[in-house]
């Protein structure tokens, strides 16, 4: 009797802000990244099946701002079949929700990115890449609007 790993379940991450430039990193090229890497588990396989190098990929992990990129990345690499490898996605699962939630401390150009860009979730189906789902980013727009204040955070309140 096979014994398979339970189907893996990627959050939805921000992309990392990046110059716009077609053969760089889009927004779009790094959601497919994380797809590739969660179907093979073989960083240089993703980027090569993106068109991209192994080493930008890591320069684009390492830079500021791609805390969300990284625990989605850490998440397609654990091993779920062990208790290790289950708390090292619960751990990254974690660290990927935390980056999705939202910050005081997020600068203008910042939350225009969210708002611009919206959210990436890389769906997978029987272990394979299967296509991304871009999402818009509600809560990056209303922060935005709350900072502008032309919307009240009362009345942004859920009713009880």
């Amino acid at each position: 009797m096979k014994h398979y790993a339970p189907p893996l379940k990627l959050p939805p991450f921000h992309a990392v802000q990046t110059r716009a430039r077609s053969d760089g990193w889009t927004p779009l090229r790094q959601a497919q990244f994380i797809g590739h890497l969660a179907q093979t588990r073989s960083v240089s396989a993703a980027a090569k099946a993106i068109s991209m190098s192994r080493e930008s990929a890591y320069r684009l992990r390492a830079r500021v701002g791609a805390e969300g990129f990284a625990a989605v990345w850490d998440m397609a690499l654990a091993r779920r079949d062990t208790a290790e490898g289950f708390a090292q996605v619960h751990a990254a699962r974690m660290r990927a929700l935390a980056a999705l939630a939202p910050s005081r401390k997020v600068t203008l150009d910042a939350l225009d990115w969210r708002i611009e860009t919206g959210k990436f979730q890389v769906v997978m189906r029987a272990g394979r890449f299967h296509r991304v789902r871009h999402v818009l980013d509600n809560n990056a727009l209303l922060c935005a609007l709350r900072r502008a204040g032309l919307v009240d955070a009362k009345a942004m309140a859920m009713p009880r």
